[in-house]
Formats: C-alpha cells, structure tokens, sequence
C-alpha cells in the first residue's frame, strides 16, 4: 500500500537537504548534503548553480529509496536569495550565481541606481531603499563590469526558480522573491516595474510572477529519467528559504515574528500593510494579501563554526564552557559584522570586533560574546521593526541553531522576548513540503497541526537586566569604531585587489 507524500527541497548557503512528507505531516525520510559558497574576493559570495541541480536529483533519488512505499503526490522547493543566476536562451549559465545580501560586490552600483532614480521614488516603488540585499544592482554590476556574460544572458533565476525550470520547463518566480529584486518590482501593483526592468536588464526575459503555493508545471519527461520522480507531478512555485522557513513553523500570519537561526540570521515580520524604513526590507509575503519587514543579520552560526575551526574545540565542549562564562562573558563584547552587515545599520565594510579583551579570556568567552552578539543584533533589529510600526505579537524561532539551548536562552533574555520553538525545526525543505501539500491537496492542511508548538523559552528578569546595559554598550561600540573598521576594510579592498591583478 503506498503511502502518499510531498516532496520538499531548500536549497541553503551550506547546505541543500530534502524531507519526504505524509499527509499527517510526519517526515518519512530525509537527506541533505553539505557545500560551500566561492570567496573570489572580499565582499564576493557566488556560487555554481550546478550544484543546486545536482544535489536536488542526489537527494530526490537517495529519499525515495529509502521510501520505496511512498508516492509522491506534489514537489515544493526554496532556497536562498535573493540571488542572481543570469543563463543564455538555452539556460546555460553565463557566471556563477551571486547570492543574497553578503555580497557586497555592487556599492557603485547601488549608488548610481540611486542618484539615477531618486532615493525617493524607489522607496515608494519597492518599499525599500537599494542595498546589498537587492538583486537589481547585482544583474546591474554583471552588466557594467562582465558585459560579455551579460550580452548572452537572457533571463534571470534564483534557486527556487532554477530547480522549477529544470523540473518543469516554466520561467516563473514568485512575488516574494521578485519583490527583493529592488528596483525592479512594484510592491503595491505587484508587478514588475517594466521600465526600469529594461533600463538596467535590457536583454534580460521577465519571469512570469505567482505566488509560492501555486502550481508552476508538471515534472517534463527529461526530468522524470533524471530525477526518478513521475513524470506529471505537480512542482509549486516556490520561495526563498527563509519565507519557506516562516511558513513551516505557521509564523506568517499578521502579529508573527520569525527568526531563523541558520548562516545567516533571518528575521520576517508579518503583517498586511505595507511598511517602509529606510534601515529594513519592505516585501512581499509569501502568501497574497500579507507583506513583510524583514531583516538579517550577515553572520550567525557562521560565527559559530568559525571559532569552531578556529579553536579545534567541539560544539559540546564550547556550550559548556560558553554556558560557564556566564553572562557578559566575563567583561567581552563583541560586534557580529565579520561579513559586512545587512539590517538595521547596512553597511558592506562595517566589520567584526571583540572588545575587552584580556589574556584571561579564553575559548568559551569568545563563544559566548558571539552568541550574544548576534542576540543583541536580533534586539538592534526589533527595536527598528517596531519603530516603523510593525505589531509583533508572537515569535516563533526556527533553524538549525534551535538546537542549542544556550542560544535560545540568551536571545531571549538580551531581547525580552518570549520564543515559541515548534515540534519540527527541519526549517524551509519541510515548508516547502508544506506548500506543496497545500498545493494538490483536495483539504489543506493547517500548519499548527502538522507542527504544533513543542517548547517555549521565556526572559531571565536578572540576566535581561544585564543586557539592558550591553546594549546600550553594543550600539556605542559600533559608533566608535565605524572610522576604523571603514579604514581597514578599504585596505582589505585594496590587498584583495592587488592580488588578484
């Protein structure tokens, strides 16, 4: 007898992973594989969409030999973004993909964008001003600065919409994704701003629009032999994975906070009016009728594995020794911004810090002032949503990091917030199963039952206390060391520069 389920596949920035789903929301297999990203240069983060397609065909196959007794009934996909993945007219790429907000590559860009088109007009158009996270200026700098990739590219991808092309044969993205491709879409008429679409992507085919949950094809012949999923099946539109991410754990409706703790930190508010300030990303929601304010710290458990490596010490044993620091890690904080950082300061060459430093710190100190620098990011973050009017009355926290309890707890102390953490934190694979199902099923299934709440983490009064003064310390370290930081980060420029001339 089988045993229907939908299959979901997220494409993430160090990892791809894969969840077999039945009709009661119980993951039945699951898979994943490990990459990483390509540095060329500071500021530069790309990566080879081969492997995106690879992955996902290694994955599809290893789960559903692990389930021969499963039919799969629909396919949903994510991944992150936004990225540009720019192919010919036989979608062979013409350079590798340049992801999300952590490539800072297309300041010049930005800039010009912005000086052209008034700061003004592209706020009221997008919600948002320019900044790394915008796609727009990224297809802009491959036209400037590799016109002869750019003469042969014809349309645009992002993950999501790459795996769907290739399963499916449609060129369609979703609003979400479009939506943070300043300045090229118009949030309020949902749609693309063709004018400014032609003016800095002329050549460049616009994707067919729709929203996550719809369906955008059927598995093709070709895809079928290739993948071993049925010729026919329904294949969703699809997102980007932290969208994906908010709609697994059921944190996208209005009053919704989510954070995803991953690479990266993600963090979507949900609500149905469109809100603008100049310091978050106003979008799209993965569903019609909602809009989000989202922001994102560039480093979160990169951060974490890079002390990791750097100390040659388990994750156990930097628990252990983070959780005996205690709080304030003993007199050290830290600025998370190893990578630049996205929301709320924007800013590519702000750069990472560790203040207080003695030679009695040790290991698990370091550990712990970067969990609770990301901790105070996410406050920094917050305070700037609720500022321009978001209503958050509910968080709900998902990743990878979730795991950790000593990551959770300090969040939720350095924040004042209470996090709801839910029975499945798998993350945007088991969203976009979700979607999927919601897709093809004659009765939608509702999230809250297929992953109910498991666990809530709540304040420590004494411990928020202590990093109401950090914060305060946070923000003032940030200020006073901004010259600085800027200075070396021109010189990391230059060195990058020179080695590679």
């Amino acid at each position: 007898m089988s045993l229907f389920c939908t299959l979901g596949v997220d494409i993430g920035t160090s990892s791809t992973k894969a969840v077999l789903v039945d009709e009661a929301g119980t993951i039945v297999a699951s898979a994943s594989r490990a990459h990483g990203v390509d540095r060329p240069r500071p500021g530069w983060v790309e990566m080879d969409a081969g492997v995106w397609w690879d992955e996902f065909v290694a994955l599809t196959r290893e789960v559903c030999a692990a389930r021969p007794d499963v039919r799969i009934t629909a396919v949903g996909v994510s991944g992150m973004g936004p990225c540009v993945l720019l192919a010919d007219a036989d979608d062979v790429p013409v350079r590798p993909a340049i992801l999300y907000g952590v490539d800072t590559r297309a300041g010049s860009q930005i800039a010009r964008m912005t000086r052209e088109l008034g700061a003004d007009e592209i706020v009221r158009v997008g919600g948002s001003p320019l900044s790394t996270q915008a796609a727009g200026p990224k297809m802009l700098w491959i036209a400037d600065e590799e016109p002869a990739a750019f003469a042969r590219a014809r349309r645009l991808f992002m993950p999501a919409s790459w795996l769907v092309r290739r399963l499916t044969g449609a060129y369609v993205l979703d609003h979400q994704s479009a939506s943070q491709s300043w300045p090229l879409y118009d949030i309020e008429r949902e749609g693309w701003r063709e004018d400014w679409w032609d003016r800095y992507a002329p050549g460049i085919q616009r994707p067919r629009l729709g929203w996550a949950s719809e369906v955008a094809g059927t598995v093709t012949t070709d895809a079928a032999e290739a993948t071993g999923l049925p010729a026919g099946t329904p294949v969703t539109v699809g997102t980007i994975d932290a969208w994906s991410e908010a709609v697994s754990v059921g944190a996208h409706g209005p009053g919704d906070l989510m954070l995803m703790y991953g690479t990266t930190m993600f963090l979507i508010a949900t609500g149905t009016e469109t809100l603008r300030t100049p310091s978050m990303w106003t979008t799209a929601g993965a569903y019609p009728g909602t809009r989000n304010l989202a922001g994102g710290l560039a480093t979160s458990g990169a951060l974490t594995s890079w002390i990791a490596e750097l100390s040659g010490a388990d994750y156990a044993t930097l628990l252990k020794e983070a959780t005996a620091s205690g709080v304030g890690a003993r007199g050290l904080l830290a600025l998370p911004y190893f990578a630049g950082e996205r929301t709320p300061i924007l800013d590519p060459d702000a750069r990472g810090v560790f203040a207080g430093l003695t030679l009695s710190h040790g290991r698990g100190d370091l550990y712990r002032a970067v969990l609770e620098a990301t901790a105070l990011g996410i406050r920094h973050n917050v305070a700037t949503m609720r500022d321009a009017g978001a209503d958050i009355r509910r968080v709900v926290a998902v990743g990878g990091g979730t795991q950790g309890a000593l990551w959770l707890q300090i969040v939720s102390d350095a924040t004042g917030l209470v996090q709801e953490v839910p029975r499945v934190t798998v993350g945007a694979s088991y969203g976009a199963a979700f979607l999927a199902a919601s897709a093809v099923s004659p009765e939608p299934p509702r999230i809250e039952e297929w992953n109910p709440v498991a666990s809530t983490v709540t304040p420590d009064s004494d411990a928020s206390a202590d990093y109401d003064a950090l914060f305060d310390l946070y923000v003032r370290l940030y200020a006073g060391t901004k010259d600085i930081v800027h200075s070396l980060a021109d010189r990391q420029h230059a060195t990058a520069s020179q080695e590679s001339s």
